[in-house]
């Protein structure tokens, strides 16, 4: 079925993208075990799914309440009828996805400077503000610019990647941690969250802080435009293992290209046992994905029919990220350890995406 609307030129979300009525949740075909920790998922999404704005324009936190009632007691063995007794799929534009991965990372680091250590690890800058109204030009989605006001009181944007990595924080007090490696540094900030762990053994978990305001640039895109991403002679696989090989291979050139993702991730230090994602809640691995709150709202069940037999299936949209922008563009979330880094390393899934609203919601957008 073709979208019921066009999208114009005005601020993107699910609503200007087209939308569409799909199928019964029965008739996806949900096996037990997935739905099951799909809702147990949505159970600890629900806090926010009934308080906060929906910035897809999609649903109002009221949408959920009978679901979210509902779900705490739902025995997990038949968790696929929740999912049909309390849902209906919507198709956000034509419904086409791309999937990526990304897991939560463990590089080496320690709380405190020393030597072989010498990468900081920064903390979320004081001065790192929304300007006020007025001093800078709104964002498409009507929030004010992150930047910083200089010593003259005028808005600016914020340090760049490239100014940090040359001292530009340096000496303020904001270093959390150290590391060995800044191109592994630059991952973990890819991945939005990870864990530290020094030589002693001792483990130092990251979570995410905020980003510094710039748009985030897919490096392996830069790779693949000059050539180097291919299996030719010279030429690296567009993993992330393949693109971390080439920096390793060419420090000069990969310092290089790494600045040119302007945009810089500052971490908190998470006392939580798991990864945390947006909406303030554990992620769980082959179970979370990241989504844009543009076009699905946070905390709702998507469902992914895809060219990758792991990735097909329900996920809970519980996370953000600066690549993942659009409509049914997500990032699966695959935990941590050597296999969910070589599982969302090569992640790559193409297909067809469904969002799950509680029922009434089209209705009210008129399908």
């Amino acid at each position: 079925m073709p979208p019921t609307t066009r999208p114009p030129a005005a601020t993107a979300s699910a609503l200007t993208a087209g939308l569409a009525r799909g199928p019964a949740p029965s008739a996806l075909g949900m096996a037990p075990g997935n739905a099951g920790a799909a809702l147990n998922a949505f159970i600890l999404s629900c806090p926010g799914l009934v308080r906060r704005a929906d910035g897809s324009g999609l649903t109002q936190p009221q949408d959920w309440a009978l679901a979210c009632a509902a779900a705490r007691t739902w025995p997990r063995e038949s968790a696929a009828t929740f999912f049909d007794g309390y849902f209906e799929t919507a198709r956000v534009g034509d419904g086409s996805t791309f999937v990526t991965g990304y897991f939560e990372p463990e590089i080496a680091g320690v709380r405190t400077h020393q030597p072989g250590f010498d990468v900081p690890v920064y903390g979320v800058p004081t001065d790192l503000v929304r300007a006020r109204p007025g001093d800078a030009t709104p964002l498409p989605d009507g929030r004010q610019p992150l930047g910083r006001y200089d010593e003259t009181g005028h808005f600016v944007p914020y340090f760049d990647r490239g100014q940090i990595e040359d001292g530009a924080l340096a000496g303020k007090g904001l270093e959390i941690a150290w590391v060995a490696d800044p191109a592994e540094l630059f991952f973990l900030q890819v991945q939005g969250s990870g864990r530290l762990r020094a030589p002693d053994g001792s483990v130092i978990r990251l979570g995410y802080g905020a980003v510094n305001g710039w748009d985030y640039t897919g490096i392996g895109t830069i790779m693949a435009q000059q050539g180097l991403i291919g299996t030719g002679p010279g030429q690296y696989p567009g993993s992330m293992q393949g693109i971390l090989r080439y920096i390793h291979d060419h420090p000069a050139e990969g310092d290089a290209l790494m600045r040119q993702n302007r945009s810089y991730v500052f971490f908190r230090e998470n006392p939580q046992p798991s990864a945390v994602g947006a909406m303030g809640v554990p992620v769980s691995p082959r179970t979370t994905v990241a989504a844009d709150p543009a076009f699905v709202p946070l905390g709702a069940p998507v469902w992914l029919q895809v060219d990758r037999p792991n990735v097909s299936g329900l996920w809970v949209a519980q996370d953000t990220g600066g690549a993942i922008k659009g409509p049914n563009r997500f990032d699966s979330f695959w935990g941590a350890g050597a296999d969910a880094r070589l599982t969302a390393g090569g992640m790559s899934a193409r297909g067809q995406a469904l969002v799950l609203l509680p029922k009434g919601a089209l209705a009210r957008l008129g399908l």
